[in-house]
């Protein structure tokens, strides 16, 4: 039976994950020992909260280097909100911290502008810009629920699979092999983030 690991260092919503990974037949298993991660065929690193205090942690409890292990093993990972910033090169929330580094773009903080509400709240448009094993049977079009202030701006497009428009037009999904991430919340998403959810469990390998 194949297992999907759900990261617990604190930061994240992890009971919602949990119960939306095992309503599209997943078998969720939360995961506070960095010992642990390599037991699982998929590997889920959610978290709401603050980038600086999130990576510290992830430092400090040897999570950050079983994480890179695991990222370096070709298994499927997924960043949700917070996870997905961590796995970015750096953010500005908090000072500039470095992230994990797995993908060469920075997270900066939502343009002060009038009439742009920071936080960004509430359910907003992906674009989908390539094709990519998370949307099979989907639109190239949909709406998920947001909750952040700061983005991810990417120098390039490569690593980019889903762009929304708010005030900017960011990166709002990221991939590379066996990476990839979401700055929204599917398990807040309704069918929409259960499929995408569904299809990291099942499509990826």
């Amino acid at each position: 039976m194949s297992h999907t690991g759900i990261v617990d260092y604190g930061m994240g919503n992890l009971k919602s994950v949990a119960n939306a990974v095992e309503k599209v037949g997943g078998h969720p298993v939360l995961v506070a020992g960095p010992e642990s991660l390599a037991e699982f065929d998929h590997l889920i690193l959610p978290g709401v909260g603050a980038f600086a205090q999130a990576i510290e942690t992830l430092r400090a409890t040897g999570l950050a280097d079983a994480l890179i292990e695991y990222a370096g093993s070709g298994r499927p990972l997924l960043g949700i909100c917070l996870g997905m910033q961590l796995m970015c090169r750096s953010s500005e929330e908090g000072g500039v911290n470095a992230g994990l580094g797995w993908f060469d773009i920075d997270v900066v903080r939502f343009p002060a502008e009038p009439g742009l509400r920071v936080p960004q709240i509430g359910w907003n448009t992906v674009e989908v810009q390539r094709v990519h094993p998370l949307f099979e049977g989907m639109e190239d079009r949909f709406d998920v629920y947001f909750l952040h202030s700061y983005y991810a701006r990417p120098d390039q497009a490569a690593d980019v699979l889903g762009m929304t428009q708010h005030g900017v037009r960011y990166a709002s999904m990221l991939g590379r092999d066996n990476l990839c991430a979401m700055q929204f919340h599917p398990e807040k998403s309704h069918h929409v983030g259960l499929t995408l959810l569904s299809n990291f469990i099942h499509n990826m390998d």
